[in-house]
């Protein structure tokens, strides 16, 4: 048995998820002599491995399928039949998650952050236990959790990894299944589901809430679950899963609606996709005397500080979004507060995205959470129909819609369902992120043709004076 290794560290974070690694980093450009402990074998987390990434990856493929083999006729290009090879497009998946995980470990060794495989405990708020590939002991004047989440399961439907799957299962299958339900029509399930649908897969999805992607603006999710049906996928609204049975080569699943009336149908695969919760379990917590909430997130107040001194928190495993790109902001805000530097997040500003095709994409408020807040708003609408661009690449689905406070024309949020949405919404963000009104979007100018130009009739809608509609 190898020695237990002793070192002293500024920083110790735990999970090298987007938010970890990325606390990590800045961190050591302040100057913090820095150790980043993670319990898997490579660096990056959920999202880089088994989430964000690999999803994201594996979209593309699908959709460059769905284009070849229906798609390109109207562009006047003929292909003979094609062909899904499915062991390639996932040997592609895996070759876009091996080059950035390392990716992320160069950037650990640029940066001098020393790196523990292994699982992470808190012994103390200054000691943390390392036990893995080397065991470790490091005395740290900080810590940072950033342990990330995981798939919620169902009573009904526990995950057995072949049959009743997590979306992680459901990036690495090695066939198309001919049935696969998807329970939940949030963001992970409604992609998953467009995934292999489009891959030749029959996709029903069940939702218990009254639309898809609960809490999203109503109009902007009733455009995407439009067409969502135009590509083949069933959606059932308010309808729950109430009991499963598994078989050798199939599960039988019952659904009951809102009326109570049940159904009960076989399918090759069932996705489990109504959520994540935080993970905790493991990292010393209570001996700590860390504290939790109601829901098993950590609690944390100002700077990101959880109720031990010098133990900080960050990411999935606390409240709020449970998006990659939130945690990478509060990990980056939280090293910058510990080296005395000013680090903010600006949680009203943070975009979240449905990578469908279109791509749902939205930054602040939905209409009906901006009237519920108390804001008197007006809503300027635009359709990608009525945009050249989008019309030239045969792209005429969804629309952008601009939700402003009445008195002060204020942008309250933007909800974009359309073509690359999510390289759109950037632009909202940053409005959002220096006060922007509406008319400061309207008067900026856009280049022609673009789909851009949709944002700016969105704008000058809100005023009501689009000029193409």
């Amino acid at each position: 048995m190898s020695p237990t290794t002793k070192q002293t560290y500024d920083l110790v974070v735990i999970g090298a998820g987007p938010g970890g690694y990325q606390a990590a980093i800045r961190a050591a450009q302040l100057g913090l002599h820095t150790a980043i402990v993670e319990k898997e074998g490579t660096l990056g987390g959920t999202c880089l491995n088994i989430g964000c990434i690999p999803s994201k990856a594996l979209l593309e493929s699908s959709e460059l399928y769905a284009r070849a083999a229906a798609g390109l006729g109207k562009h006047g290009i003929k292909l003979g039949a094609v062909e899904l090879d499915l062991d390639a497009m996932m040997a592609r998946k895996r070759e876009v998650v091996e080059s950035l995980t390392r990716g992320v470990q160069g950037l650990m060794k640029k940066n001098k952050i020393d790196v523990y495989h292994g699982r992470g405990r808190l012994r103390s708020a200054t000691l943390v236990e390392v036990r893995g590939e080397t065991d470790a002991d490091l005395t740290t004047a900080r810590v940072l959790l950033a342990s990330g989440s995981v798939p919620i399961a169902l009573p009904a439907l526990p995950f057995d990894g072949k049959r009743i799957i997590s979306s992680t299962e459901a990036l690495a299958l090695d066939k198309v299944p001919e049935r696969l339900l998807v329970v939940g029509a949030g963001a992970i399930g409604l992609e998953m589901g467009s995934l292999w649908k489009r891959l030749g897969s029959s996709v029903r999805v069940a939702e218990l809430m009254d639309q898809i992607v609960p809490g999203a603006d109503k109009k902007s999710a009733m455009l995407l679950r439009r067409a969502l049906e135009k590509q083949g996928l069933e959606i059932l609204l308010q309808t729950s899963a109430t009991a499963a049975e598994v078989g050798s080569r199939s599960v039988k699943v019952t659904l009951e609606g809102k009326d109570g009336k049940q159904t009960t149908d076989s399918y090759d695969i069932v996705l489990v996709a109504v959520g994540r919760r935080a993970y905790s379990e493991g990292l010393g917590l209570d001996e700590a005397g860390v504290a939790l909430d109601e829901c098993g997130r950590i609690r944390i107040g100002e700077h990101f500080a959880t109720s031990v001194a010098g133990i900080y928190a960050i990411g999935d495993v606390v409240g709020g979004a449970m998006l990659a790109h939130k945690a990478s902001e509060e990990g980056v805000a939280c090293a910058e507060r510990m080296a005395g530097v000013a680090g903010h997040v600006n949680y009203r500003a943070i975009p979240s995205i449905v990578y469908t095709w279109p791509e749902l994409a939205a930054v602040g408020l939905s209409e009906e959470a901006a009237k519920a807040a108390g804001h008197e708003i007006r809503v300027g609408q635009f359709p990608f129909q009525a945009t050249p661009r989008a019309r030239c690449m045969g792209e005429s689905e969804g629309a952008v819609r601009i939700v402003a406070d009445k008195a002060s024309d204020e942008v309250l949020g933007v909800h974009i369902v359309g073509p690359y949405a999510s390289e759109m919404i950037a632009e909202a963000a940053v409005a959002m992120e220096f006060g922007a009104t509406s008319e400061d979007i309207a008067r900026s100018v856009h280049a022609h043709p673009t789909l851009a130009e949709a944002m700016k009739e969105a704008a000058l809608a809100v005023d009501g004076r689009p000029i193409h509609i």
